[in-house]
């Protein structure tokens, strides 16, 4: 028996606490049809046709509504209300979000061009590498000309070479 009544005051407790997450806002349209919803009512909508809303919830829709003056009393609410930020729009949250994509997208490629960048200079400095060790060698080294036949380098030609290849060196140091 104790255990139907603790599973009993538990749902019973559950449900409260499930109510209480939910912000529900109650309150009678234009057209006399009352309203149940998760979010406020539209502004402009008269305080005294506002039937039922959250603890939590300021008074703003009060305040909005242009045909009242605000009383004494409640001059100092709708301050406190006007201080307070109000949440962004629908439209002012996508285009933050577009903005934050843009720039997202522009630092990915930003990063690209700069690997493609650093790429291409590590292939550089390879290949001038590769080309200062040749000359350096002392090897006999051989080329071929516009005709197609092959002649070997002669020093002012590999000093020429060596010059150009630690020119190419100095950016990658």
């Amino acid at each position: 028996m104790t255990r139907h009544w603790r599973r009993a005051c538990l749902a019973g407790a559950l449900m409260l606490l499930a109510q209480l997450a939910h912000a529900q806002y109650s309150w009678i349209d234009e057209k006399g049809t009352r309203v149940f919803s998760d979010r406020p009512p539209p502004p402009g909508t008269p305080a005294a046709r506002i039937l039922q809303m959250p603890r939590s919830a300021t008074p703003a829709v009060a305040a909005a509504d242009a045909g009242k003056a605000p009383s004494p009393a409640a001059g100092s609410a709708a301050a406190t209300a006007a201080a307070t930020p109000k949440p962004p729009t629908l439209a002012e949250q996508e285009t933050a979000y577009r903005e934050r994509q843009a720039k997202r997208e522009e630092d990915a490629r930003k990063a690209r061009e700069s690997a493609e960048q650093k790429a291409a200079l590590d292939e550089r400095c390879a290949s001038a590498r590769q080309e200062e060790r040749l000359v350096t060698s002392g090897t006999r080294m051989s080329a071929v000309d516009a005709k197609g036949e092959r002649y070997f380098l002669s020093d002012e030609e590999r000093a020429k070479r060596l010059q150009a290849a630690r020119r190419a060196l100095q950016d990658c140091r």
